[in-house]
């Protein structure tokens, strides 16, 4: 195998064309021999359709297809099993109709591959017709694949009520899972999100979600391990650490993190670090969702979550916290049980290459102008580290003067210092700086700490009625001694109080102190 399987998500395809494979049969051998009715959520591009195919490929008995690999002798391949496989990523849901001419699609393909005549009316009609008629036919059970079973919903949540017609019209169709039992050998679903009020959740009682399972930790993704083996030779010359750096760091709570699968394919393509996750898809609604809830963004680097309310989305009230992870934006850092079977999740960003990315997006979605946010970006990364503070200064207030007026309208975000902290922290943020939001001392909490490598900026920033210098700022700084430890540490440190004004809504101090 010498080819990398970028952009497909066909098991077959990959085996027989020669391409990379990393043998992830292991974790279906345990989940089918373990139990019968599955949900898996990850991250898009994560390899869920991959696997899912996989399952398709070893019900239905294509054994050469496996030479070689942990399931060829792990695998009855004298049985074989009619397959019902359901993908919607594959198209946009706008309507009700979009959904049920793509259902019937769908349906009609399934009946055509294992020669049953499709009869019914109702989509639901359809699918059970189908799934009984295939259980005759084979005189076996059947195998249920529901790959990207929310797509329909992710693709209208900026519209909460034609969301809600999309799952609503999707419960029928699920419905047909729980009154056929009997006809069902295994039945695996993979989405991103797992919406209340679906009757695939609400009815299947018995469907296990493995999704922060340990079982199912490196099912998707590459852990070090198996990154090591498969692409052995292609990672001669990679710098491991910087590899890391930029794309591992996703935690599902199995034995080790993984690396995102799709980065790492085109990297070792290319051999050139970029955005290849992020860019491949714009998380608009994202964005909207955050600016709604007026979210301080500092907090993206540490957010504390119970684990009990990612169990379900209710689309009237969507937390950006656990939209976030489950879209793979941030990740899981930390677990702590507080109580038997009450878990708090500590989420932070999984990697440089969405630390950056998202928070240069956000940028861009603030001014509007992405070409001059551009710019500023690449001035204010070489004038923090030429420490060129008067530059810097004009560079902030460059910043501010970019955000529509729009924005202030309606609201009073300008007001508080979260607001510009915010702002403040996604610019940052986004040139790929070390930052440390709301770093504790043993007096306080500083805004936000800057490091170069080469200089550490230690920052507060405050709202004034009209004027400030910034001297407040540093007063508190001083006295607080958020920068203490970086002294003591030998590092050249530089203080820096900045001004907000309500009336102008920029910054209008600026105080500089080198220590």
């Amino acid at each position: 195998m010498k080819k990398l399987p970028i952009g497909i998500s066909t098991f077959s395809e990959i085996i027989t064309e020669g391409y990379y494979y990393v043998d992830k049969t292991p974790y279906l051998h345990q989940l089918v021999t373990g139990g019968k009715y599955y949900f898996l959520s990850r991250p898009r591009r994560f390899g869920k359709s991959l696997f899912v195919d996989t399952l398709r490929s070893a019900f239905e008995g294509d054994r050469e297809l496996f030479q070689g690999l942990f399931l060829e002798k792990h695998w009855d391949w004298s049985e074989t099993w009619p397959v019902l496989a359901f993908s919607f990523g594959g198209a946009r849901f706008s309507t009700l109709d979009d959904l049920d001419n793509y259902i019937r699609e769908i349906l009609a393909f399934n009946a055509r591959h294992l020669g049953i005549e499709l009869s019914g009316k109702s989509t639901n009609a359809q699918f059970k017709n189908l799934l009984t008629g295939a259980a005759e036919k084979y005189g076996r059970r059947v195998v249920i694949l529901v790959d990207e079973y929310d797509k329909p919903i992710l693709d209208n949540l900026e519209d909460v009520s034609r969301a809600e017609k999309m799952r609503d019209g999707m419960k029928n169709f699920y419905s047909v899972l729980k009154d056929h039992d009997r006809f069902i050998k295994f039945c695996f679903i993979t989405g991103v999100s797992k919406f209340s009020k679906v009757s695939i959740f609400s009815d299947l009682n018995n469907l296990k979600d493995i999704s922060l399972a340990s079982i199912a930790g490196g099912i998707c993704g590459y852990t070090e391990k198996e990154l090591q083996e498969t692409f052995h030779d292609r990672l001669h010359d990679v710098d491991m650490g910087k590899l890391r750096h930029w794309y591992d760091g996703y935690d599902f709570l199995g034995e080790s993190k993984v690396y995102n699968p799709f980065d790492v394919l085109l990297f070792l393509d290319f051999k050139k670090y970029g955005n290849y996750w992020f860019e491949s898809a714009t998380p608009s609604f994202l964005v909207t969702l955050l600016r709604k809830a007026n979210f301080y963004l500092p907090d993206l680097e540490y957010i504390q979550i119970d684990e009990s309310m990612l169990a379900s989305f209710e689309l009237n009230h969507i937390l950006p916290e656990a939209v976030l992870l489950q879209t793979g934006y941030l990740t899981i850092r930390e677990v702590e049980e507080f109580a038997p079977g009450q878990r708090i999740l500590t989420l932070d960003f999984p990697n440089q290459e969405v630390r950056v990315s998202l928070n240069m997006h956000l940028l861009n979605y603030l001014s509007g102008e992405p070409s001059r946010t551009s710019s500023l970006r690449l001035r204010m990364s070489k004038a923090l580290r030429a420490q060129n503070m008067d530059e810097v200064k004009d560079l902030f207030r460059s910043l501010f003067d970019a955000i529509p007026f729009e924005w202030y309208t309606n609201n009073h975000m300008d007001r508080y210092e979260g607001y510009y902290a915010s702002i403040v922290y996604a610019f940052l943020a986004s040139l790929g700086f070390d930052l440390r939001p709301e770093q504790s001392s043993n007096h306080g909490r500083c805004d936000l700490i800057v490091d170069t490598g080469d200089m550490v900026y230690v920052m507060e920033f405050k709202v004034v009625e009209q004027v400030g210098d910034g001297q407040k700022a540093l007063e508190q700084i001083r006295n607080q001694g958020y920068h203490d430890q970086y002294v003591r540490a030998g590092r050249k440190v530089t203080l820096v109080g900045m001004d907000f004004s309500k009336e102008e809504r920029n910054l209008t101090g600026f105080g500089v102190e080198r220590v």
